[in-house]
């Protein structure tokens, strides 16, 4: 079964409006699966949020680039979205489809939006999927503490068969 590893929106704008949940740490686990997957020569896949004019992910301010430890290389793809979900109004699943993908493993931000909605929109496409328990991050909002959020998705997508949820340091790649 080939795998690919997506990275979910993890660009400079999302550092600059705040600061997400081990950010620092969470963007290291996913340095380290990224490497790993150009290593073993695994397919990887960018999504990049197109935020719009005045967002912190407006296209055409700095927020809208990639974090700088997390940059596509020449030949990496990269699929541009407007939408939570990455396969919503793009050819991502077409490019996965291409590639003879069908699994993936997936990290990034926003965990209960863009996060959580790429591993349901994969599920529901018919592709296996793995959440890398400590790749992904987001904020704390006036409900709940980013760590909560990220432990209710890492809970709610395994238990609801959505996704394997696996530490970075066990990604198989």
């Amino acid at each position: 079964m080939t795998k690919a590893l997506v990275i979910i929106d993890v660009q400079k704008g999302m550092f600059i409006a705040g600061d997400p949940h081990n950010g620092d740490r969470v963007v290291e686990t996913l340095a380290n699966v990224l490497d790993q997957a150009r290593s073993a020569a695994t397919p990887v896949f960018f999504v990049q949020h197109d935020g719009g004019k005045g967002s912190p992910l407006d296209p055409d301010k700095d927020g809208f680039a990639f974090h700088e430890a997390l940059t596509p290389r020449a030949g990496e793809d990269v699929t541009v979205k407007r939408f939570c979900n990455a396969f919503q109004d793009t050819d991502l699943l077409a490019k996965l489809t291409d590639a003879g993908v069908e699994e993936i493993v997936v990290g990034g931000m926003q965990t209960e939006f863009c996060v959580d909605t790429a591993v349901r929109g994969a599920f529901e496409r018919g592709l296996k999927v793995t959440l890398i328990a400590d790749g992904h991050t987001t904020f704390d909002t006036p409900a709940l503490s980013a760590e909560r959020i990220i432990a209710h998705h890492n809970h709610t997508l395994a238990s609801g068969h959505f996704a394997t949820v696996v530490e970075g340091e066990r990604i198989e790649l």
